[in-house]
């Protein structure tokens, strides 16, 4: 235990400073917290007072944000539009310490927002009412991918590693995926993909992330067993031609599927306190990627990510690590 505890630590003080590059959906998580005063005339609906409203960096921007807080030097690649939600996105990463030379913010698009209502009373818990989401569902215009793609030429030979977080609205092109997976391959730059939706489009690609239930839909097979899941962790690894496969089962912990025909199960670090998981899976790829960036072994690089996970799920909505953290955790 001792020996692996020093070598977690060793493996955290290596991937300090790693430069990463994050490619996606870049989500402004917007909260707003609210009083229930009354109950409507016109209909039997609460009426809320709004008290504070926090943005909060979610999607690939929480990939970005996770990456800055673990120690690393990470840059953005994504777009913006010209916007309150933009400019507050902006505006978190900028504080991190992030580059967002890479961020477009385009004249014909919109920022995507998950606008959270949170309400509660003095005597109440305060909890989430509704979510409304504003999404851009619009293909990026020719023009817009053609800058995005001129920022990621510019900044591919600066970076050590490269994250591809699709959450579905569209930033990763054919093209701009064509040209991340090409560099990575081409340069043994690190790349992890992170897609809910459209796995299969990322042959390729050196490490993929997925949980359970997208790993069924990705292969078509229900998962109910420890066998099924097995065989659908290497369907899969076999049919991106990656490296490994890093899959995330909830309460069960984490399996590391490798190209050598390995399987290493990684159990939940504490499950004593699990209040959300929301983010906990950018949490993961974060760690994850700067790990193997600073040349450890995906199994070392999957274990502390499993501790950066298990810290991110015991805080409420969309949370980052800290360096300092991750420390004390492994120290314990």
């Amino acid at each position: 235990m001792e020996n692996r505890k020093n070598l977690l630590s060793a493996v955290l003080s290596g991937m300090q400073n790693k430069h990463i590059a994050v490619i996606g959906d870049m989500v402004a998580d917007i909260y707003l917290h609210c009083t229930i005063d009354r109950i409507s005339r016109e209909a039997p609906v609460l009426v809320l007072k709004q008290a504070e409203e926090k943005i909060v960096a979610g999607g690939a921007a929480n990939v970005v944000n996770n990456i800055a807080t673990l120690g690393g030097c990470v840059s953005a690649v994504g777009l913006l539009g010209s916007d309150s939600a933009g400019a507050g996105l902006k505006n978190i990463l900028t504080v991190n310490g992030v580059g967002i030379d890479g961020m477009l913010v385009s004249a014909k698009g919109t920022t995507i927002t998950k606008t959270r209502i949170i309400a509660g009373g003095r005597a109440t818990v305060s909890q989430q009412v509704v979510r409304i989401d504003h999404d851009n569902n619009t293909p990026i215009s020719p023009s817009d991918e053609t800058l995005l793609l001129e920022k990621l030429r510019m900044l591919l030979p600066k970076i050590g590693g490269i994250v591809l977080s699709d959450y579905g609205s569209g930033t990763i092109t054919p093209a701009v995926r064509e040209l991340a997976i090409n560099y990575s391959q081409k340069n043994n730059v690190p790349c992890i993909v992170d897609s809910r939706y459209d796995i299969e489009s990322f042959a390729g690609v050196t490490y993929v992330k997925q949980n359970d239930a997208e790993l069924a839909s990705a292969v078509n097979s229900a998962i109910n067993t420890e066998t099924d899941l097995y065989n659908a962790g290497f369907l899969l690894l076999k049919k991106l031609k990656a490296k490994g496969i890093l899959v995330t089962c909830g309460e069960k912990g984490m399996v590391l599927f490798e190209e050598n025909g390995k399987a290493t199960r990684i159990p939940v670090s504490d499950k004593s306190e699990v209040y959300d998981v929301s983010g906990a899976g950018d949490t993961c790829v974060a760690a994850f990627i700067l790990a193997v960036a600073a040349g450890y072994d995906p199994s070392l690089a999957a274990k502390l990510s499993n501790y950066a996970a298990g810290i991110a799920v015991r805080k409420m909505g969309t949370a980052t690590v800290a360096v300092k953290e991750l420390k004390n955790i492994l120290e314990k």
